[in-house]
């Protein structure tokens, strides 16, 4: 991974093996996709509250540094084993608005809200391998037995009048023992 440009994320995950582009590219809930091969699915809520977001989400998001927004981070189980961890950002002033029913979530998954939705538009891609350098590896690494040198993870923002939400899933290695 080049780590010339640390905050870029990127609209190909070019040098992802063939097994991980096709959960990075699949363009479906992935909620569902997990869902669809695993018998016992959950979401376990490991945090949301009013946070500042990561520097690589300020300007996609429209903040200042200073500025807090609902940040909400969950892990996908399949089973007993985590297979992603989901981040979303909000900005607080669209708390009341488009995403007023996002705080009500508790262990239900943000993708079934999203995707139940026609109204709710999502925008491309965004790729990038997060390494130890990024807030969110460490958090991702939590429920880890042992931590990777890197995770893939994507992102998108998804919009609903004319008020966004970024969500960023990252997937962490047993995603790869579904079958695809």
């Amino acid at each position: 991974m080049s780590v010339d440009q640390p905050l870029a994320w990127y609209p190909v995950p070019v040098t992802a093996a063939t097994n991980m582009r096709w959960w990075l590219l699949h363009r479906d809930s992935l909620t569902r996709l997990i869902q669809q091969r695993c018998r016992k699915f959950s979401v376990d809520p490991v945090f949301q509250a009013l946070a500042p977001a990561c520097a690589d989400e300020l300007t996609m998001m429209n903040l200042r540094r200073s500025e807090l927004a609902l940040v909400r981070e969950v892990y996908l189980y399949c089973g007993d084993i985590p297979v992603v961890f989901a981040h979303s950002v909000v900005a607080r002033k669209h708390l009341q608005g488009a995403w007023r029913g996002l705080s009500h979530l508790g262990n239900r998954s943000l993708g079934t809200m999203l995707f139940t939705n026609p109204m709710i538009k999502r925008a491309e891609f965004g790729y990038k391998q997060l390494n130890s350098h990024h807030p969110l590896f460490k958090r991702a690494c939590q429920r880890l037995q042992t931590s990777p040198v890197s995770f893939w993870a994507r992102r998108s923002l998804f919009t609903l009048q004319e008020q966004s939400i970024l969500v960023t899933e990252i997937f962490l290695p047993a995603i790869l023992r579904l079958k695809i």
